[in-house]
């Protein structure tokens, strides 16, 4: 399997719909991206949910926000 690629096919990838499950999740296996910039990139970035690097991110962000939200009950 390819692992690297230029920057035109990681440009493809990322603009082609059938690598988007119901049209908003980016799920492409062949990218080794797990960040990358959405298909409109003014619109920021977004996780590849192929890699599983990206749930560890999603679940990161899930138990910082619940640590906050505990900390804001203590003090």
């Amino acid at each position: 399997m390819k692992t690297q690629f230029d920057q035109d096919e990681l440009d493809r990838m990322r603009n082609n719909p059938e690598n988007y499950k119901w049209g908003i999740f980016y799920f492409n296996p062949k990218d080794p991206r797990y960040i990358l910039p959405k298909r409109y990139q003014w619109m920021g970035w977004t996780l590849n949910f192929a890699n599983p690097y990206s749930y560890l991110i999603v679940l990161c962000i899930i138990a910082f926000a619940v640590l906050m939200l505990n900390f804001g009950k203590i003090h």
